[in-house]
């Protein structure tokens, strides 16, 4: 079961790049694990990538100030 939104506009610019890292990290070991022995739900990859994606394009507006 997927994880509930995070609230990313009440972060700072720091905190996000700390929860990037800490995702992109998680992603990896979820990937690897994956390709080793599957998953119980593979859907969490899918998960992942798109909160990784919501992060990301969060600091991109920032850094565009919008």
């Amino acid at each position: 079961m997927p994880k509930a939104k995070l609230d990313l506009k009440g972060l700072s610019d720091q905190d996000l790049k700390d929860k990037l890292s800490e995702e992109a990290l998680r992603l990896k070991k979820i990937t690897f694990s994956h390709a080793v022995t599957p998953i119980e739900n593979p859907m969490q990859i899918r998960f992942m990538r798109r909160e990784l994606a919501r992060i990301q394009t969060e600091l991109r507006r920032r850094q565009l100030g919008f």
